[in-house]
């Protein structure tokens, strides 16, 4: 046979199957045992769970791919079917997602659920199935899959309900014969085989009959050959120019080079590549020796290596150290002892597998390191460092930080304490697996504690856990944090009644989140609605006309003593959020909007970092009149935020005409020069206000901007509110990357004005300050990974927000290239702004 025209091959490639991944969910197979009566006693709605029933439940099946602790698809579920003798769904599935874009690390969570009651679905059990096999080939044909009863798949790397939990079953082990015997592995004899298998059946049902496990079997697809993963390789013809022949290259190109040109060769994953290169590490450990130590104590660099040392302390903390990098630091370790900067790199470079160089880098150096800075501190609270040496070390240098500023950063902390060593052993899978030290760093009785000394603090802290508690992946972890919090309080003097006013709180909210999901569900117009609320609010069985003074938990320094329910309403929104205006210790006014179906962790986490850069702004004596309203998200779909008496830019030019008008009419000044009749001071407020909120967003890269989300007070402040999608997430195209609409330039008196030209010298002093600070607003969004906010993750945040500060510019690059992006202007902001300003008109 010619070779060339070959057609026998013996296995495939994934990055060649273009097809989407599909299974078919066959059926569950196992006893459910009904609940006993004295649960039904404790909890009498169990009566009419399907479990109860003598006919069988109305069982379904949800289904999610999984890779890297993240969901690569939505929940697909199988459809609506009436069962009469088995659970047999023999349904197949298509999810949107091709096998080709599969990672390695794919899996299929699968979790079976009943309902218990109206809208209370319960898992039956669930499954974490790994979609690729020890040898790297796609798994295919019939598998039974061990359910977890009474719990939901969590598709997690480290997944806590395996499919497979290596049961030494006799079906198991037919089952494997009879994979083999499908694949042609075991000799096919007709009369033999039937006896063999009407036997196995015979020893299903036996077992079926005995077994206190659920199985639920999924088919996936028998595909001809086996299917190896593969990555697919850019071609080298593409990498060539493109006016040049490959032919004309050939003769040049090295061998290697030459083979990648051949299309018909298979590239295979190698299993060894993440594995570490043997000549490289024996290669680090003859740089390392650690019989060295001694006469690199007084080792110094010259010139040039401290130029270079300089260059990789500069770095971000989002940039990876190069092998280089790492021995170079590692050299002069000692020496950079002195350099606050130093720490964090140094600790990169350690090899944390070699317990010898890890003894020297936590017992001899980490010692005599100077004290650091409080964001480099943050940085070795992240998911990277897990000996808890280091990190007791980073609690330390916390300490000195004051309560206000601790306020600022709690927000992270409290992420933070997801990568610790609690009580409980509880782990991240983001973490490492080389734990080299299994103590607790202490992070949460250091916040416990501070808490308890501070009210407002305490406060704050107790808000930002329940909100984690809800979290069924670390509900534990934080229900005993919560847990020590209250057994502090109750040791101070006055603990009782912060306990006491903490729960207070707890109901408060509880009430306005009742009434508002019961506001979204209402079908009557909103003037109907509006009047259903007030009488709400303003009877007295509401509990919400007048209250004991409150500490607000959206703003503890207001006490709260009840509601306005003449002026509260439900604003114009598809989900109806109530404005709420609260009657305040002394007689004033404390508006809020409680929202119930939003997300808001976002919004919370955007208005924090806007607070932190106005404070950093203003240590450099730099008031830019940055004013971010309050957030507090009470839970993951739920939340308030402070109301500002504002107007939206879309409703001034509608009732005014222009921005300068709407000024003028609440502050005219009729004997002003140069400042359009208007107060100076406005002007200076609305000038310094616009520059502050064009840099600050400009690097949270918020995205959306039309004219209903920048607001214009009164006095002059202009802002920005709904943050629904940041980090250069953008639903417009061509968004211009710092957001100056015309409407402002306007009414600063235009492009050529003395008031534009100074609000473009602001916007660069306060571009420059926030750079200096990059490492701290990049520590802060990197401990907020894992907290499920929609636009925070590990690539938003080592991309996207690193590359606003233009760090691998020198100061003055960055401030011309930050210069060109405020110049920019996009052809389509006037054009999506009057689409928006026609969408809300029709909406309203």
């Amino acid at each position: 046979m010619d070779p060339n025209n070959s057609k026998d091959f013996t296995f495939a490639k994934l990055s060649d199957l273009k097809l989407p991944v599909t299974f078919r969910i066959s059926q569950l197979e196992g006893t459910r045992k009904p609940r006993p009566f004295s649960e039904l006693l404790e909890h009498p709605e169990y009566r009419f769970s399907g479990v109860q029933s003598s006919e069988l439940s109305d069982l379904y099946v949800t289904c999610q791919l999984f890779a890297d602790n993240k969901p690569l698809t939505i929940p697909y579920r199988t459809s609506y079917k009436s069962f009469k003798k088995d659970y047999i769904w023999n349904e197949w599935i298509t999810l949107p997602y091709r096998y080709c874009d599969l990672p390695l690390n794919s899996q299929l969570s699968v979790t079976v659920w009943d309902i218990e009651g109206p809208d209370r679905p319960v898992p039956v059990g669930g499954s974490t199935f790994r979609m690729f096999g020890k040898k790297l080939t796609l798994r295919r044909g019939q598998h039974r899959l061990v359910l977890w009863r009474d719990r939901e798949a969590d598709g997690a790397h480290e997944t806590s309900t395996p499919s497979k939990i290596g049961l030494k079953d006799e079906m198991g082990r037919l089952e494997k014969l009879v994979k083999k015997y499908e694949r042609g592995d075991l000799a096919k004899l007709d009369w033999l085989d039937k006896l063999a298998f009407r036997r196995m059946e015979e020893i299903h049902a036996a077992e079926q009959a005995n077994s206190d496990n659920l199985f639920l079997y999924v088919d996936l697809p028998r595909f001809d050959f086996p299917v190896i993963y593969t990555e697919p390789e850019p071609s080298l013809a593409a990498q060539l120019p493109s006016h040049t022949p490959i032919a004309s290259h050939a003769s040049t190109l090295p061998a290697p080079a030459l083979v990648n040109l051949d299309q018909h060769l298979w590239c295979i994953a190698d299993p060894d590549v993440s594995r570490e290169n043997p000549v490289e590490d024996k290669h680090t450990r003859l740089i390392r020796s650690h019989r060295s130590a001694p006469l690199d104590r007084d080792l110094k660099p010259n010139a040039e290596t401290r130029d270079t040392l300089n260059e990789i302390l500069n770095y971000p903390p989002t940039q990876e150290l190069s092998a280089e990098d790492k021995n170079l630091i590692w050299k002069f370790r000692f020496y950079l002892t002195r350099d606050k900067r130093g720490l964090t790199k140094f600790l990169k470079s350690v090899t944390w597998r070699d317990a010898s160089e890890v003894k020297q880098a936590v017992e001899v150096l980490l010692p005599m390191w100077v004290e650091i800075e409080l964001d480099d501190a943050l940085e070795l609270l992240g998911p990277g460092m897990v000996d808890s040496r280091v990190r007791t070390f980073a609690v330390r240098q916390l300490r000195r930080a004051d309560d206000d500023e601790l306020l600022l950063y709690l927000l992270q902390l409290v992420q933070a304490l997801k990568f610790e060593r609690l009580l409980d052993g509880h782990r991240t899978t983001r973490s490492s697996q080389v734990v080299l030290s299994q103590e607790d760093s202490g992070l949460a009785d250091f916040l416990i504690e501070r808490g308890a000394q501070n009210p407002i603090l305490g406060n704050r802290f107790h808000w930002y856990l329940m909100v984690e508690v809800l979290d069924q992946q670390y509900k534990e972890l934080y229900a005993g944090v919560v847990y020590n919090f209250m057994r502090r309080l109750e040791q101070l003097p006055d603990g009782i009644e912060r306990r006491d006013i903490l729960k207070k709180q707890g109901v408060l909210v509880e009430g306005l989140s009742a009434k508002a999901k019961e506001v979204r569900a209402w079908k009557d117009a909103r003037p109907k609605k509006i009047d259903k609320l007030r009488a709400w609010l303003g009877d007295s069985r509401s509990g919400m006309a007048a209250m004991e003074p409150l500490p607000f938990p959206l703003n503890d320094r207001v006490r709260i003593t009840g509601v306005i329910a003449d002026k509260s309403s439900v604003l114009k929104s598809a989900l109806s959020p109530l404005l709420v205006w609260f009657q305040t210790e002394g007689g004033g006014e404390y508006p809020i909007i409680f929202k119930n179906g939003d997300d808001l962790r976002q919004d919370q986490l955007v208005n924090q970092l806007f607070t932190l850069m106005d404070r950093l702004l203003r240590k450099e004596n730099l008031d830019l009149k940055i004013s971010p309203y309050a957030v507090l998200a009470t839970g993951p779909t739920e939340g308030m935020v402070q109301f500002v008496p504002s107007k939206a830019i879309a409703a001034i030019l509608s009732e005014y005409g222009t921005l300068l008008n709407y000024l003028r009419a609440n502050n005219p000044d009729e004997g002003s020069v140069g400042t359009y009749g208007v107060r100076p001071d406005v002007i200076d407020t609305f000038v310094r206000s616009c520059a502050g909120y064009s840099v600050v967003t400009y690097i949270l890269g918020v995205g959306d901007r039309h004219l209903d989300n920048l607001m214009l007070a009164p006095d002059g402040h202009f802002f920005h509110v709904d943050f629904g999608y940041i980090l250069g997430r953008d639903p417009k195209p061509f968004p211009p990357p710092v957001k100056v609409c015309k409407e402002m330039v306007d009414a600063m008196g235009g492009a050529t004005s003395k008031h534009y030209n100074r609000f473009k010298s602001l916007c660069y002093t306060a571009f420059t300050i926030l750079r200096k600070n990059a490492n701290l607003i990049l520590n802060l969004a990197t401990l907020m990974i894992d907290a499920r906010i929609t636009d925070i993750n590990q690539h938003s945040v080592h991309e996207q927000l690193q590359e606003k500060f233009l760090l691998q510019m020198t100061e003055e690059e960055a401030i011309k290239a930050f210069e060109t992006l405020l110049n920019e202007t996009s052809y389509f902001t006037v054009v999506f702004d009057r689409i928006h300003d026609i969408a809300q008109y029709w909406r309203s």
